[in-house]
């Protein structure tokens, strides 16, 4: 007898636990759902690198398989704008992706800085001229960051708040491009590729201040992508590409489902 009332006892605690399992997964997913999601930021936000672009995104080269994508077919937010643009600038977003945001926005996701930096003229900078004039170019980038770029992000940082008052926003950083000391055998000697890798440090030191100083969370890329750096042999990222030059140092689909999409997801 009194083994049937422990057994009856347990019983009914393992459906109440398994029923409040349920009850929990159904909350999470019903808050999913209840989300308004509004995804900002220049390529490595749109996807450039990872195909499958919407034709209708005519040269922003909104991806398929671009982490905000992925997350809101993952997640099916009530509502999900895609305003990210490649080669957009801190003034781009703010005067042409903020369309969207609202008071009901309840979700943002952002990356930009790298192009205001001007990341790609310091790529083009490398790969053509002497070691000597990649690393300047890179110094050159790193003190814009210090003096120039804070207050850029500031304007979009308030733009943002101000349209959307009781959004989370997540800013993304970007990759440390280099696995120093990796499988490369041409191409940038490993000074250049490490001067490289510090300027991407810094740039996502300053990013992360100023998320910080907003009320923002910041989403590292680096740990997501450490091994699947360019040299690494399982790279995330495309190398120079002359046949799809702007695809270079952008991540590869991979790099955003494996990369980008778990980094924001922990954020979110």
């Amino acid at each position: 007898m009194k083994l049937s009332r422990f057994a009856a006892f347990a019983s009914s605690l393992l459906l109440g636990s398994v029923l409040a399992l349920t009850g929990a997964g159904a909350a999470q997913a019903a808050e999913s759902a209840a989300l308004d999601y509004v995804a900002l930021g220049d390529s490595y936000s749109s996807g450039v690198g990872a195909g499958s672009y919407d034709s209708a995104s005519g040269d922003c080269k909104r991806s398929t398989k671009a982490y905000p994508r992925l997350w809101a077919n993952a997640n099916s937010p009530s509502s999900f704008a895609f305003t990210a643009c490649s080669g957009a600038v801190t003034t781009d977003v703010t005067n042409k992706q903020l369309g969207p945001l609202s008071s009901a926005t309840d979700l943002v996701s952002i990356t930009v800085g790298g192009n205001d930096a001007g990341f790609a003229d310091v790529m083009t900078t490398c790969v053509l001229q002497s070691e000597s004039t990649c690393v300047n170019r890179v110094n050159q980038a790193k003190a814009y960051v210090d003096s120039t770029l804070p207050a850029r992000l500031d304007a979009v940082y308030n733009a943002i708040r101000a349209k959307a008052p009781s959004a989370r926003v997540v800013v993304l950083g970007y990759p440390r491009f280099y696995q120093l000391n990796g499988s490369c055998i041409a191409g940038l000697s490993e000074t250049e590729r490490a001067a490289i890798n510090s300027g991407a440090d810094h740039l996502n030191a300053a990013l992360a201040k100023r998320a910080a100083d907003h009320g923002f969370a910041f989403a590292s890329v680096v740990p997501a992508f450490t091994g699947h750096e360019i040299c690494s042999g399982s790279s995330w990222l495309h190398s120079l590409n002359w046949l799809s030059i702007g695809d270079s140092y952008h991540p590869t689909a991979s790099g955003q489902s494996g990369g980008y999409l778990p980094s924001f997801r922990s954020a979110v």
